[in-house]
C-alpha cells in the first residue's frame, strides 16, 4: 500500500474563518428556505465587504446541475443574515 502524502501547508486562520463563515450563511439559507429534493450543494461568494451571493443547487451530478435558488445577502460577521434579496421563503420540508 502506497504511503499517504503529509499535508505541509501551513495553518491558515483567515482561509479557515472564511470557510466557517460561507458555512453558517449556507447554513443559515437552508434552515430558512428548507431542503429542496436533489441539493447538490449551497454556493457562498463573498462580492465585497458584507455582501455575499448565494446559490443552492440542485442535480444528480456536477454536470447536471441547476441554480434552484439565489439570493443577494448582507450578513454580520458571525455570518448571520441581517438582509436578502429577494426575500427567503420556506419552500420545503426539512
Amino acid at each position: 500500500m502506497p504511503a499517504q502524502k503529509e499535508d505541509k501547508r501551513p495553518a491558515d486562520p483567515e482561509a479557515d474563518e472564511r470557510n466557517r463563515r460561507s458555512a453558517a450563511i449556507g447554513g443559515h439559507v437552508l434552515g430558512a428556505l428548507g431542503r429542496p429534493d436533489g441539493l447538490f450543494g449551497v454556493q457562498v461568494r463573498r462580492l465585497w465587504g458584507d455582501r455575499y451571493r448565494v446559490n443552492v443547487l440542485v442535480g444528480r451530478d456536477a454536470a447536471s446541475t441547476t441554480i434552484a435558488h439565489s439570493y443577494f445577502l448582507v450578513v454580520d460577521e458571525a455570518g448571520n443574515i441581517d438582509t436578502t434579496s429577494p426575500v427567503i421563503r420556506r419552500q420545503y420540508d426539512s
